[in-house]
């Protein structure tokens, strides 16, 4: 079963609520099993517009990805997000084994 990808770039507005989702989040991959691959470190942006943060977590399967996305651990954490900045987030499926 192929692996999947989690996959944000995100523009913080307001720091203090983006920092309670970012512990939320954290919380909530931890128990969904995930990997973060990369988190907020240097970046070249090449083409199309880009985000100051970009964040890759890796997943045993699509279906791991989405109930991470949907569970409440996550959702609640996502409710501070809102409104402290702009993300653009994906779930990507992995190239097959």
């Amino acid at each position: 079963m192929p692996k999947a990808y989690w996959i944000a770039h995100v523009t913080v507005t307001n720091p203090d609520p983006y920092a309670l989702y970012a512990k939320g989040a954290t919380e909530a991959f931890a128990k969904h099993g995930a990997r973060v691959l990369a988190r907020g470190g240097a970046v070249e942006h090449l083409e199309g517009e880009g985000h100051p943060r970009n964040v890759v977590i890796e997943f045993d399967s699509m279906e791991a990805a989405l109930a991470c996305y949907h569970s409440p651990e996550y959702q609640e954490a996502k409710a501070h997000r809102e409104g402290a900045g702009i993300a653009n987030i994906m779930i990507l499926a992995g190239a097959p084994d």
